[in-house]
């Protein structure tokens, strides 16, 4: 799954829809702007329809703030 559009954001709780690349599905779900979410929860994140996850060639998104920036 990747990040497809952030429609909610405060400092770093976000809601956002998810995409998979496989089969094209889109869900609604919370997530967390910080590096450990982007580099390893999202690629493992399973698609609910086909059942895979983010491929070899993922790339992970940066963050909103910097690591480390109280917000």
């Amino acid at each position: 799954m990747r990040i497809k559009k952030f429609h909610y954001q405060y400092r770093r709780d976000f809601t956002a829809e998810f995409e998979c690349e496989h089969c094209g599905e889109v869900q609604m779900a919370l997530g967390y702007d910080d590096d450990y979410f982007h580099r390893e929860v999202v690629p493992k994140m399973k698609c609910p329809k086909c059942g895979k996850t983010a491929g070899l060639d993922f790339r992970p998104m940066g963050t909103l703030y910097p690591e480390g920036q109280v917000v």
